[in-house]
């Protein structure tokens, strides 16, 4: 990943931690070019952090976000329907 990609992420990552509440789609949906497995990677290494500084809530949002965009691209598997077509 290129500097200037993480330069980017970076950027977008504190636009949303910035952003009024609920505003956060509309942030992500300016730039979907930067919605891929590395903005995810990003924000869980921001998230953690966040976390190892006494950030519990940034930290739980970016790792919600990542969660949620991760569930959109595919990466992050769906339990709930697994379970349901298992039953």
């Amino acid at each position: 990943m290129s500097e200037e990609r993480q330069n980017q992420y970076y950027n977008l990552i504190d636009e949303l931690l910035r952003c009024p509440n609920g505003q956060e789609p509309e942030v992500l949906e300016s730039q979907p070019e930067l919605i891929d497995s590395g903005l995810i990677h990003t924000m869980l290494q921001v998230g953690t952090m966040f976390a190892h500084e006494g950030n519990q809530d940034g930290a739980q949002f970016l790792f919600f976000i990542a969660k949620e965009l991760a569930k959109q691209l595919g990466l992050y598997p769906d339990l709930s329907n697994e379970v349901a077509t298992q039953e």
